[in-house]
């Protein structure tokens, strides 16, 4: 069996990273949605909490294992939902409340660029070599062309918000790296999904109950529940279930085209 990043993609295959950059892309347009009336901390909490339960009664309607007991594959999966879920998601949707979201989903696209270093300082087996260097000052050359030299005059709220979205960069980064510590601990790649989810979702809760006080917000319109309800179950459960699939099939290589394609959906559905 050839190794995964020598994998080559079918025609399918193509359709479901398709598809995956509209779910991933989509997550950005119902995310403005959203924010226009739900706190960002509260909406982190809704999607991935509602994503946690539609994978867990996915796993268990397939009879898939259900997340792990053991404590230590706990500690990771805490970890791995913070990095992954809890600070990215709670940076880009401040971020919404401020830039739009094609803007917001173009800076996420540095999240290569943040990998390539971490994995050069963190592992041994990927070192930064010229090429890749190359490749990421003409990646960061990019960012600053779409940030503007405008941002350097004064931190405003938008400048604040690029910032925002290049850390939630940063941090999706941080967990690719982290992340190779799950294949450790014995977890199928849905259980780890679910369970950095379940995880996120109790990061989450004490945080919402005494920051937002949820209790005391309007309930929201047709319009935001229904945003909520794609963004957790579509741009969340559903893109995990792909993601995993397409990892499987067509390897890691073959699926980081996926972060190019994730601006031109988000741009399409915002304009």
């Amino acid at each position: 069996m050839p190794a995964p990043s020598s994998l080559s993609m079918s025609g399918r295959e193509w359709l479901l990273l398709a598809a995956l950059s509209g779910l991933w892309g989509g997550s950005f347009f119902f995310a403005k949605i959203a924010v226009a009336a739900l706190p960002p901390l509260t909406l982190v909490l809704l999607r991935v909490g509602v994503a946690a339960l539609a994978l867990m009664a996915f796993m268990a309607a397939t009879e898939r294992r259900l997340p792990p007991r053991e404590a230590r594959a706990w500690l990771h999966l805490v970890a791995m939902g913070a990095i992954n879920n809890v600070v990215p998601f709670g940076l880009i949707f401040w971020a919404q409340t401020h830039i739009a979201s094609g803007l917001a989903a173009i800076l996420n696209a540095a999240t290569p660029l943040f990998t390539v270093l971490l994995a050069h300082g963190l592992t041994r087996d990927e070192p930064l070599t010229a090429a890749r260097a190359a490749g990421v000052l003409l990646g960061f050359g990019g960012v600053v062309a779409v940030v503007g030299p405008q941002a350097l005059a004064g931190f405003d709220a938008h400048a604040l918000a690029a910032l925002a979205c290049l850390g939630a960069a940063l941090s999706y980064a941080g967990a690719g790296v982290f992340g190779r510590r799950l294949s450790g601990l014995g977890l199928t790649p849905m259980a780890a999904a679910a369970g950095q989810l379940g995880a996120s979702t109790l990061i989450m809760l004490p945080i919402v109950l005494v920051h937002d006080r949820p209790w005391t917000l309007a309930w929201p319109d047709a319009t935001v529940v229904g945003a909520v309800i794609a963004l957790a179950l579509g741009s969340t459960a559903l893109a995990y279930v792909i993601y995993f699939r397409l990892l499987a099939t067509a390897g890691a290589v073959n699926l980081l085209l996926v972060t190019l394609l994730i601006p031109v959906s988000a741009l399409l559905l915002g304009a």
